[in-house]
């Protein structure tokens, strides 16, 4: 019967086995984020002014208040994180969903980097300033929750075809442990949305709003 390890002994294991996984998931994100700026820089003039304008109107209703209620923002932003992340854990399921987790934590870097790239393309340091109050707070937890989630499907992902196809031994892990152990780390992603979705709801907009007024002097 295997030992049972205390939680900081078994993250610390966690990290060690599977650095290799946490390495390759963080340097994927990181090139999403680096593509979507070079995206930002590959826009036509018309196309900048299009999303510029849009983005006036944006900052216009903000500075008058005209946006939607904090519950209703928190609603929206936790069920549309919970069901981008829940996805990527069905997927690791799955098995052949692998390459989708890849390309979704690319897509969510992607993201991240042309919101920020096309704030400070066009407003240079009060764009970062808006950055750093409306994509910084939520996404100080969120970027970890996105690789965590996306590292830990593609281990279990692993972990089942290997249970599948490798002659088995006394060393694996039993399929319902590990479905166990799958499914409270996407509990405690969850908790990371929750928390991630209260600052982008009450936090940020109040953040925004004393920035847009002081872009717009």
């Amino acid at each position: 019967m295997r030992k049972q390890l205390p939680l900081s002994a078994m993250m610390k294991q966690h990290l060690k086995e599977h650095s290799s996984i946490y390495l390759f998931v963080f340097v994927l994100f990181l090139m999403g984020v680096i593509f979507g700026a070079i995206i930002v820089n590959s826009m036509n003039l018309s196309q900048k002014e299009d999303l510029y304008y849009y983005l006036n109107r944006f900052f216009g209703q903000v500075a008058e208040g005209k946006v939607a209620s904090s519950a209703d923002m928190f609603q929206q932003s936790f069920f549309h994180n919970l069901k981008y992340l829940g996805l990527m854990w069905i997927l690791g399921i799955s098995i052949i969903g692998l390459p989708v987790i890849l390309v979704m934590l690319f897509i969510k870097g992607m993201v991240v980097g042309f919101t920020v790239g096309f704030l400070v393309n066009q407003l240079g340091l009060k764009g970062f300033l808006l950055s750093f109050v409306t994509v910084l707070p939520q996404n100080i937890l969120l970027i970890p929750a996105f690789i965590l989630m996306s590292a830990v499907a593609i281990s279990f992902t692993l972990k089942i075809i290997r249970q599948l196809f490798v002659k088995k031994t006394n060393n694996m892990e039993a399929p319902f442990s590990l479905f166990m152990r799958y499914a409270s780390v996407f509990l405690f992603i969850g908790v990371l949305a929750i928390i991630a979705s209260g600052f982008e709801a009450y936090a940020s907009p109040f953040l925004m709003k004393n920035v847009v007024e002081f872009v717009s002097k």
